[in-house]
């Protein structure tokens, strides 16, 4: 079982990074769409999360250098899919054995958070949770973790919402999912509520909600423990119950073999299509500005994120033209 953190520890620690509040790290996903392109790069089958996308560090270490920014190490979780262990274990070999949470099989982005989520509520039924995808580039961490640090400091005062980092369009982008927001009734100029989510939109309508001051669906996201796993229960209440029979199971033997037999069962979920777009009255939205941010999904964005950093990694010059 995780240990919840000790007064002692906690003292031992930086200001910023403060008790109760975890991270998230979701790299259980099999990148399918990028393959072609992290095939030339790395010359082999790895998902996009293990492979340096951005030249240097893999996009995972990036992921962990920028969480760690404000969260401990110590309350981070790596959710990742055993069949990936051959390109996991290198980077998560001094990762607490606790701290990383392998799925039998990658089933979607709702299944790896809910297992997360169960796994910190049995540590620390108070925790703050932020979640973030493996999978982005983003042009300054710090500015971005600043945007992070005021949805945590929310998210501790506001414990009935889910808070979402929606990032100001630099174009009217028809591949991104959007948040359209409404004005808050709490005051918080920073936080605004959610009013619809507008999914991979068509140029037309991608052009109207850039006008309307939409936000693209970075998919980071803060909230309470509580409200996150309230949110799945009343979006999809058989899922959740299937997943929380698990609590007597961790830390345990059991667990292994009984997760192992629950996602033999499982179809895949999406969590933005399946949860959060069912729930927007329990949803907040997070305005990121100042920095440029992106969705390396496909090759042509992460060519244009290399170009906007100014990086040249050594395969740039071989790459293909299907990549520019």
């Amino acid at each position: 079982m995780i240990q919840q953190a000790s007064a002692e520890n906690t003292n031992n620690m930086t200001s910023r990074h403060i008790d109760r509040e975890w991270a998230i790290i979701l790299a259980g996903g099999d990148g399918t769409r990028l393959k072609s392109l992290t095939r030339k790069i790395s010359g082999d089958e790895r998902p996009k999360q293990f492979c340096s996308v951005l030249g240097g560090a893999t996009l995972l270490e990036e992921t962990q250098r920028r969480a760690v920014l404000e969260l401990a190490e110590e309350r981070t979780l790596c959710i990742v899919n055993q069949a990936h262990e051959p390109f996991y274990a290198p980077i998560l070999a001094d990762k607490c054995p606790a701290n990383l949470v392998a799925q039998p099989r990658n089933a979607g982005t709702a299944p790896a958070i809910l297992y997360g989520l169960l796994r910190i509520a049995a540590a620390d039924p108070q925790a703050v949770v932020a979640l973030f995808p493996s999978d982005h580039y983003i042009s300054d961490s710090r500015k971005f973790m600043n945007h992070i640090r005021t949805a945590l400091d929310t998210a501790r005062v506001r414990r009935d919402v889910v808070i979402l980092l929606g990032v100001e369009p630099e174009s009217p982008e028809v591949e991104y999912g959007w948040i359209e927001p409404t004005p808050s009734d709490k005051g918080n100029a920073k936080v605004l509520g959610v009013r619809r989510f507008w999914e991979k939109p068509n140029q037309v309508l991608a052009q109207v909600l850039q006008l309307r001051g939409c936000l693209w669906n970075s998919f980071v996201m803060v909230a309470s423990v509580q409200a996150l796993l309230d949110i799945i229960e009343s979006a999809l209440p058989g899922f959740y119950r299937a997943f929380a029979c698990l609590n007597p199971l961790f830390a345990t033997r059991a667990e292994a073999g009984a997760v192992t037999e629950l996602y033999e069962s499982l179809e895949e979920i999406n969590f933005s299509h399946q949860v959060l777009a069912q729930l927007p009255q329990r949803l907040a939205v997070l305005k990121v500005s100042g920095v440029s941010w992106s969705d390396l999904g496909e090759p042509k964005r992460v060519m244009a994120s290399l170009d906007m950093a100014g990086i040249h990694p050594h395969w740039v010059d071989s790459a293909s033209p299907q990549f520019a």
